[in-house]
């Protein structure tokens, strides 16, 4: 099963969950800003990307860049404030039994499909 955390006023979640619905494959879409993600699930899916915390973050985003950007945050840390402010996670993230990506670029999708 296909999982997409999906924001859909993103135009970028959106492409992304064409891609897998045109993939033809099962899939089911977890909108994380209505739905957030726990510490564990957050913590399953960073190490299912093998990827650092820091890696999901949008550091573009007012509330990093005026909250936590100056800050030396632990990758516990950094995964607290995500789950506290999921619009912080980069998007969208797909992931299958074994794997997850950032759909960023969307093709990247392709690697768990």
């Amino acid at each position: 099963m296909i999982t997409i955390y999906h924001n859909t006023r993103c135009k970028k979640s959106r492409e992304g969950l064409e891609i897998v619905k045109e993939s033809g494959k099962d899939y089911r879409i977890r909108e994380y800003l209505k739905v957030p993600l726990t510490e564990e699930e957050l913590s399953a899916l960073i190490e299912k990307m093998n990827i650092s915390p820091i890696q999901l973050v949008r550091k573009n985003e007012k509330l990093w860049k005026e909250n936590y950007k100056e800050k030396d945050l632990s990758d516990k840390e950094l995964i607290s404030v995500m789950v506290k402010h999921p619009k912080l996670i980069e998007r969208p993230v797909v992931e299958n039994d074994r794997k997850a990506v950032i759909g960023r670029p969307a093709s990247d999708i392709k690697e768990v499909l």
